[in-house]
């Protein structure tokens, strides 16, 4: 399964995710930089299996994002050999 990694440290919003996301993942000349055309590359053109995981995501890009994870979600759901998962940013307790 080839997993894509997107780290969310420098991203603030959509132009910049979907920045990351090509240069991460051949996607098409046609592709739009919008979640309906993200979801059916992913469901009819990427080569699968596939993982996608998002790291070190803020509290704030949990709501940013809110759209783009349901939607992943959702395309996680209607296939079995597309996963997605994402992660919160650590913090260091300094007590």
């Amino acid at each position: 399964m080839k997993t894509i990694e997107i780290d969310f440290t420098n991203i603030g919003d959509y132009e910049e995710f979907y920045e990351v996301l090509k240069s991460k993942i051949e996607l098409p000349a046609h592709f739009g930089d919008n979640l309906d055309a993200l979801a059916d590359i992913i469901s009819g053109e990427l080569e699968m299996p596939l993982d996608i995981e998002f790291t070190n995501m803020s509290v704030d890009q949990l709501e940013t994002f809110e759209e783009l994870l349901e939607t992943l979600e959702d395309v996680e759901f209607e296939s079995d050999e597309f996963s997605f998962s994402y992660y919160l940013e650590q913090f260091e307790d300094l007590d």
